[in-house]
């Protein structure tokens, strides 16, 4: 197949510097001309592409550049459809995670942690980098003491690598303490930003989280890539505490937010504030993670407006905006012109929703961006006020490739809906959450996919399994938010294993009003069929309903869950059982001998050895 570039990318790269800091279009041009590249071009592509075992498949020299991210190697580009298409490198990319835990740890605020688990020693694990095609494989070795833990590649659809997902309880056992193994292996058929974190109840609260990166094509042309920007909550009490805190109270307002694992102590002034640099003249790209276990995000750079180039995995046509809200689990890919005054420049974090998505301690939650000759010290202008983005995520987005469905004969049926429920105090001594009346609380010791690779039907309530058994349908779901209920909090929905189509959402009005909306026929206009926006993770409003829709196009076990830490350890998540027989026939043998392996290997110290009862849903805690 043939490279190709684009010929307005080419012109962009034509321009003075000024020009290419001009405000993006909302839809690039530069990836809607395409012309081939010259046979010469293309058959010194293929030789280099022969001599490639130890690197990337080559590309052209006029790829992938600063003037041209639209395209990438031969025959694939920013308009290749990732989802049944992936350029084959041929390269591994391995990694080792191992973690620990330690008492008495000094944090980047300068308080000292009674407890915290550790990802190769650090508060933020490595940063897992790759190219579109290459594969992962990451060995996770488990030194804690006490505590299973499992790895889930969050956003990753694992086509034909369901048992690498990560979930534990439903495609595998927990790797077990005190020098556990298990190697996870999977194709990059997806390129962007994403993050990895443990899926063993609310462990990752302790620190097990860390970026993803795989680089491909851009919607937008930049300069200089700056690399990830983790976000996160951080609190000084341990996650098993949390969770125990939150299963009779609202959640506690996190203690201070991480920066790339650094921060500031707002009072003592302890610790450091995260810094990335600017280039005066030049586009920047920023890769911006929320790993939070509570808290979301509005985000916005003072004096700076940010372009979105990608949400969650998914690149989009170039949108400028001036804040950002990120929920939980979110990624935003965005690019930064560094086009003021040299200088230095807060980068500042805000909460809004009146309180009902997140709060700190710390008030003012902020990193510095820095441009190349700017003078030592702080910034000194705070900036202005930020819009209140009310818990909700963007839904005007408008990615590269394009989904449309019919929405105008969507009917709400039992079968499409799932209402989400909240059962707690005075009339129960615990807060459960309920997806289509009842908690999840999976079998660490039989995973569903020992049920499905056995041709067991029989699957437990308490799994929460949503079989869906046709093959390559859209279905729709309609999901309540207790429209019913007491009182009502928004919730960020993840999917595993698909991104899904948002088509619709109940009107956007302030959480805190609590004014409740149930899906009617009325609503349909308001549906948006048409290339709507695409992710893994989007908004539920406060006593409102969702619309989403995936196709079934891709056979496992995978997991729909608030990604709020303590919401999904309280049981708010369903497992779609996406096509089981097909599923069970696309196994790969080595797969299940070294799921069968685990499994042993975990049973063996759980229950008989382990010190401690299973206290939650079992997808996110630990004791």
């Amino acid at each position: 197949m043939r490279s190709f570039i684009s010929t307005a990318a080419l012109v962009l790269g034509l321009l003075a510097p000024s020009a290419v800091l001009a405000a993006p279009p909302i839809t690039p041009v530069q990836r809607d001309i395409l012309t081939p590249i010259s046979e010469v071009e293309l058959r010194a592509i293929e030789a280099r592409h022969k001599d490639s075992a130890e690197g990337l498949s080559p590309r052209a020299s006029t790829c992938n550049t600063a003037t041209n991210r639209a395209c990438w190697t031969t025959g694939f580009n920013i308009n290749t459809d990732y989802e049944t298409s992936t350029p084959t490198t041929g390269v591994i990319r391995p990694y080792t995670l191992t973690l620990t835990e330690t008492t008495n740890w000094t944090g980047p605020d300068g308080v000292v942690k009674p407890f915290t688990m550790l990802i190769n020693g650090g508060i933020l694990g490595p940063t897992i980098t790759a190219d579109w095609g290459d594969t992962i494989q990451v060995t996770v070795i488990n030194n804690l003491v006490t505590n299973g833990t499992s790895m889930h590649w969050h956003g990753m659809h694992q086509r034909n690598s369901n048992l690498h997902d990560g979930a534990n309880g439903v495609t595998e056992c927990p790797i077990p303490p005190k020098g556990g193994t298990h190697v996870y292996r999977f194709l990059a058929t997806q390129y962007g930003t994403s993050w990895y974190h443990s899926h063993f109840s609310a462990q990752y609260g302790n620190g097990v989280v860390g970026p993803i990166v795989i680089n491909g094509p851009a919607s937008l042309p930049y300069d200089i890539d700056l690399g990830p920007l983790a976000l996160s909550d951080y609190y000084y009490k341990s996650a098993d505490e949390l969770v125990e805190f939150t299963k009779t109270n609202g959640p506690p307002a996190s203690d201070n937010v991480l920066f790339n694992g650094l921060a500031k102590h707002p009072i003592t002034g302890a610790g450091n504030y995260a810094t990335l640099t600017l280039t005066p003249g030049k586009r920047h790209r920023l890769r911006i993670i929320n790993t939070s276990t509570e808290n979301h995000f509005q985000v916005s750079l003072v004096n700076h407006s940010m372009t979105i180039i990608a949400s969650d995995l998914v690149p989009v046509n170039a949108q400028t905006v001036s804040s950002l809200f990120l929920a939980v689990g979110q990624r935003y890919d965005v690019t930064i012109d560094a086009n003021q005054a040299v200088g230095n420049y807060w980068l500042n974090v805000t909460f809004g929703g009146q309180g009902l998505c997140g709060t700190s301690k710390n008030p003012n939650p902020a990193a510095i961006i820095k441009y190349t000759g700017a003078p030592t010290g702080l910034p000194t202008n705070k900036g202005g006020p930020v819009t209140d983005h009310q818990c909700l995520d963007l839904q005007n987005l408008s990615p590269v490739l394009t989904r449309s469905l019919t929405v105008s004969n969507f009917t709400k049926r039992p079968a499409n809906t799932l209402p989400v429920t909240l059962e707690g105090p005075p009339n129960t001594p615990l807060f459960v959450w309920k997806v289509n009346g009842s908690a999840i609380n999976v079998d660490w010791n039989k995973p569903v996919v020992d049920y499905v690779a056995s041709g067991n039907t029989s699957y437990p309530t308490s799994e929460n399994i949503v079989v869906v058994p046709d093959a390559n349908i859209w279905t729709y779901w309609l999901i309540e938010n207790d429209p019913d209920g007491g009182f009502s909090l928004p919730h960020p929905i993840h999917l595993h294993g698909h991104d899904f189509l948002v088509l619709g959402r109940s009107p956007d009005i302030q959480p805190l009003s609590q004014q409740r909306f149930k899906f009617t026929a009325a609503d349909i206009p308001s549906l948006k069929g048409t290339n709507p926006a695409r992710r893994d993770v989007t908004m539920l409003p406060a006593g409102g309903w969702l619309l989403i829709a995936f196709k079934t196009d891709n056979p496992g076990a995978w997991l729909m869950h608030c990604h709020i830490a303590w919401h999904v350890s309280g049981g708010l998540s369903v497992d779609f059982l996406e096509r089981p027989v097909d599923f069970r026939a696309r196994i790969p043998p080595a797969d299940l001998l070294a799921h069968n392996a685990n499994c042993n290997a975990w049973r063996a110290y759980f229950p008989a050895l382990d010190p401690h009862p299973k206290g939650d849903s079992g997808l996110r805690m630990m004791y």
